[in-house]
């Protein structure tokens, strides 16, 4: 037994950091992505991002930020699939379910309005942009459940939106660990650029809202 121990432990030894934090910080990833696809409070561009600036900086690239970014997109779908989901039980069910009452609540009407319009005009192409724009996601996909598109066609619209999406924080994340030869300084950069790209449209809208009333 206690041979067995140190031939494991010698193994062990020879396993290079970096693979063993990809073996355990993958994973992570996935599972943070795809909870943060149903639960609104888990930042995921930030964690997209920040997990990007360490493939940076470990050297890897561009495979270990393309493997970042497939993850990512693999786990947002994966969340925006059973979110949808669930959804579709809540319209189909007489009284709805609290998934499809907790997506009404996220989404303001006036939003909801603009994203049912937008898939009338360009349809699932709407999904694309949804991902991208803050606060966006919700509203199209709650359009998309009102509207009554089957969860095969959301899925087919969904893949390359997310595909999109972990490009974008991907790139962030690489633009933050290309600044700084530090990671935890790329880390936090990149942080700091997501924040700022999700809060920056709710901040234009009150100003300009503040403006109108003023005029």
């Amino acid at each position: 037994m206690t041979g067995w121990l140190e031939g494991a432990a010698e193994v062990a030894g020879r396993v290079p950091p970096e693979t063993t934090q990809r073996a355990v910080g993958y994973p992570a990833l996935f599972v943070l992505v795809a909870l943060g696809a149903l639960v609104p409070v888990i930042p995921t561009g930030a964690l997209v991002s920040s997990a990007a600036v360490v493939a940076f900086h470990q050297r890897t690239l561009p495979l270990g930020v393309l493997v970042v970014c497939g993850v990512a997109a693999l786990a947002a779908f994966a969340g925006d699939v059973a979110l949808y989901w669930l959804g579709r039980r809540g319209v189909r069910s007489r009284g709805g379910s609290r998934m499809l009452e907790s997506l009404r609540r996220r989404a303001a009407p006036e939003r909801l309005e603009r994203a049912r319009v937008g898939l009338e005009e360009h349809g699932v192409l709407v999904l694309v942009l949804s991902r991208l724009v803050p606060a966006g996601r919700i509203p199209v996909m709650l359009a998309c459940l009102l509207g009554g598109l089957p969860l095969r066609r959301f899925a087919r619209g969904d893949a390359p939106a997310c595909l999109a999406w972990a490009a974008t924080y991907g790139l962030i994340g690489i633009l933050g660990g290309s600044l700084f030869s530090e990671p935890w300084k790329g880390v936090a950069a990149a942080v700091v650029l997501t924040v700022l790209i999700s809060a920056g449209p709710g901040v234009w809208r009150r100003l300009g809202g503040g403006r109108r009333r003023e005029g």
